[in-house]
């Protein structure tokens, strides 16, 4: 069943600290087995050059993921990532960035998703893998 796009924002609302709900995350649209994210545009974000630093966008990945797993299992479910691996292409310099998580596999007790992050002109940035375990 998949979660409304309300549904989702409120998950992201009440089950993530504060610094990544400060990143601006907005839940832009969700499938059977995919969430897409628009992260902001801000300086806050940005590294010396004025790039969006990457640790951000390992945490929009990050995040997405749990809101795509969320979406496919009907709810938000407690959850730890087990593993992540982030390949930057290029830098960000200004816009938004729009961030889809994919699930690949999801097991009763381990979830696979594949993350691709885009700019403002669909190019994509960056790519993760993020592999969860399901505590619940």
């Amino acid at each position: 069943m998949t979660l409304s796009i309300d549904d989702g924002n409120k998950i992201l609302r009440d089950n993530f600290a504060p610094w990544v709900q400060d990143l601006g995350l907005e839940v832009v649209a969700l499938g059977d087995a995919s969430a897409t994210l628009r992260l902001p545009h801000s300086p806050r974000l940005n590294r010396e050059g004025g790039a969006l630093c990457g640790q951000a966008m390992m945490a929009a990945a990050d995040t997405a993921t749990v809101i795509a797993i969320s979406s496919a299992s009907g709810g938000f479910r407690p959850m730890t990532t087990v593993q992540q691996s982030t390949t930057f292409r290029r830098p960000v310099l200004d816009g938004d960035v729009t961030v889809v998580a994919r699930i690949g596999k999801l097991g009763r007790t381990m979830a696979f998703v594949d993350i691709d992050i885009r700019d403002e002109a669909r190019t994509v940035v960056a790519q993760a893998s993020t592999v969860y375990a399901i505590l619940g």
